[in-house]
């Protein structure tokens, strides 16, 4: 237990550094994923658990934000610590043009809605859901997604085109304008945001916090769920857990990978089977 522990950190320290370089040695439970897409080349890794070929096992799909790579959501998120039952995959973006910044797209990111670039990154995220469901036993009731800024954006857009698939969501730092004017299923969701987030406004964040709310049906009052947490218990089975840090800038909080996990597991472990 005491090895796989120090696997994972350094992990998390040293080898997400170099992975893009083809010699690197990966960690146990560690592999890169090459996928290709529409004739286009898509990269990232996995993290997979020793019984993920012979037990069920969830899934999360990780999105960095705007700028951002696969290593830094690894080594931000890592849910491979946090959730380490779950397969956890981190994919890169291509460069995309920014809502808020980057208008030329010489960054990578995520499409930022339905039809847009060629729904390049929702075909991804098919692709490499069909790679794990060939690869592993995945648990197909239990498939979550989280990112941060653009990557919660994202997670949003699965929301309304995948809704079927997943089990639950927890963007952070992010607005939906589609949230508004687009029909969404309510699924469980945990919203992190940062009352002094100068990118994506607080007050934005609030109106989408509002719709998810509205969406899931929740009671008015929420009650307290874990530290700067609030869960708003939904009628329809679909709870709505709300992170919200005083002070918070765009920065993604430390403390939220751990919260995350929990979440999803209390959201896993209310499937009917």
């Amino acid at each position: 237990m005491i090895r796989r522990s120090f696997t994972l950190l350094a992990f998390a320290t040293l080898a997400l550094s170099h992975l893009c370089h083809a010699q690197v040695q990966l960690p146990e439970g560690v592999s890169k994923l090459d996928l290709t897409v529409d004739g286009t080349a898509r990269t990232g890794f996995i993290y997979a658990p020793a019984t993920a070929k012979e037990k069920s096992t969830p899934v999360i799909f990780v999105w960095h934000g705007h700028g951002g790579t696969a290593m830094q959501a690894g080594r931000s998120f890592a849910m491979f610590k946090h959730m380490p039952e779950a397969i956890s995959v981190y994919l890169q973006g291509l460069n995309t043009p920014g809502q808020l910044t980057d208008p030329e797209g010489k960054k990578p990111g995520w499409q930022h809605g339905a039809g847009a670039e060629g729904d390049r990154d929702l075909k991804l995220f098919d692709t490499a859901l069909a790679h794990l469901k060939e690869h592993y036993k995945v648990d197909g009731k239990r498939i979550f997604s989280t990112g941060h800024s653009n990557g919660g954006g994202f997670t949003y857009l699965l929301w309304q085109t995948r809704p079927d698939i997943l089990c639950a969501v927890a963007p952070s730092a992010a607005a939906s304008i589609r949230l508004k004017d687009t029909p969404f299923k309510p699924k469980p969701c945990m919203h992190l945001a940062g009352t002094a987030d100068p990118l994506v406004k607080f007050e934005w964040q609030q109106l989408a916090i509002a719709k998810v709310k509205e969406i899931n049906q929740c009671e008015a009052e929420g009650k307290p769920w874990d530290k700067e947490c609030t869960l708003y218990p939904s009628k329809v089975g679909a709870p709505f857990v709300a992170f919200i840090k005083e002070g918070g800038t765009h920065k993604f909080p430390e403390e939220a990978p751990a919260l995350i996990a929990k979440f999803f597991k209390e959201q896993a472990a209310a499937v009917k089977e």
